[in-house]
């Protein structure tokens, strides 16, 4: 079972949803970069659990307990030493008991009948054991310490929910900037429209009386990436890009730019065409999503994760008892979120942190 992620930058997430705690080593850090721990909290809490009624009840705190590979500057602020960066979050609001059932009855949709197929019946599966949201917590440690190691040398990056079921938010503008970034984290939900917003809660809500879910798009932007970074085929950034994107539970989709759109255009609607912007060569539109080749052009990177509606809902389901090889009904019980986008926003902006970090690492332009 591999949780590991990055070749430069080496990120290896442990734990389980209900086991006693979650964490994540990094590898890989450079020695003198300032963590702050304030920032960070604030970071973490955007993926919280428990921190209103469209999300799912279970209250974490999702404080982070740094072990090594940091040195206390002062109380509020740590620096990296060089050596590998473990942090632990502490699990102390489990109830395994609503799992009991689903150990013979898998859930629809759910990593229940594959990770028993794969590692067998005892594996421990409560709350999505491996598999559960809850392993994106230490993702965002990690992607919180590279944003800030970003920030400081004027890469900012940025997400939006851009899709709630049938509800949609004005995309990114051609050039985003940093303002725009904050001023979306600041929202709840995190949208460019506040009215789209607000009919985006009233489709959760509904779902959610419902005894439903329903699923959604994150789009991301990254303004101040340097052009040159990347290769082809194989070394290209949209693959490092998708291989810790579809890391994050209910991914399903993954595009850049236009993406599947452009399927349906010719080659002159499609195309970036270069112009000259404050003496430095652009593109008038960025349906690359700047990546060309594999390779940023230093254009804003731009791309879209779709992700699922909930497997885990209150309406009762079609499934086969294992024990007994035949159908039965299955009722969920346990506390879920109605929509996983709401929470996904930040753990898209710290996976896409820690590869563009690694990426950068590589190839030595992180300085």
């Amino acid at each position: 079972m591999s949780s590991d992620l990055g070749m430069t930058l080496k990120l290896s997430v442990f734990g389980k949803s209900h086991g006693d705690a979650i964490g994540v080593t990094v590898e890989g850090l450079p020695a003198g970069e300032a963590i702050d721990l304030a920032e960070l909290q604030a970071f973490l809490d955007r993926r919280r659990p428990g921190t209103g009624e469209l999300t799912t009840q279970r209250n974490e705190a999702d404080v982070p307990e740094f072990r090594s590979g940091v040195t206390e500057q002062d109380a509020s602020t740590l620096v990296t030493s060089g050596t590998p960066l473990t942090a632990v979050i502490r699990n102390t609001d489990q109830h395994s008991n609503d799992y009991s059932e689903l150990r013979e009855n898998p859930r629809p949709s759910h990593a229940d009948y594959t990770a028993y197929l794969k590692y067998g019946e005892t594996f421990d599966m409560r709350g999505g054991g491996p598999f559960s949201g809850r392993l994106t917590a230490p993702m965002c440690i990690a992607g919180g310490i590279c944003l800030q190691m970003l920030a400081r040398r004027g890469i900012f990056i940025g997400a939006h929910i851009a899709q709630v079921g049938e509800t949609f938010d004005q995309p990114f503008p051609l050039y985003p900037d940093e303002a725009l970034f904050r001023e979306v984290r600041s929202r709840n939900p995190a949208v460019v429209d506040p009215a789209a917003g607000e009919k985006m809660k009233d489709e959760i809500y509904q779902a959610k009386m419902d005894q439903d879910s329903i699923g959604g798009i994150v789009e991301c932007a990254v303004i101040g990436f340097p052009a040159g970074v990347g290769g082809p085929m194989f070394d290209g950034i949209e693959g490092d890009l998708a291989k810790g994107l579809f890391g994050i539970p209910a991914v399903k989709g993954l595009e850049f730019g236009n993406g599947f759109a452009s399927a349906a255009l010719r080659g002159s609607e499609n195309n970036d065409a270069f112009v000259l912007k404050d003496g430095h060569i652009a593109t008038e539109t960025n349906r690359s999503g700047g990546i060309q080749g594999g390779i940023s052009n230093g254009m804003p990177l731009v791309f879209r994760v779709a992700l699922k509606p909930t497997p885990s809902i209150s309406k009762p389901q079609k499934t086969v008892n294992l024990a007994r090889m035949e159908e039965t009904e299955l009722t969920i019980k346990g506390r879920h979120d109605p929509c996983v986008v709401l929470r996904a926003v930040p753990v898209v902006e710290a996976v896409a942190a820690i590869v563009l970090t690694d990426l950068l690492l590589g190839e030595g332009k992180l300085v």
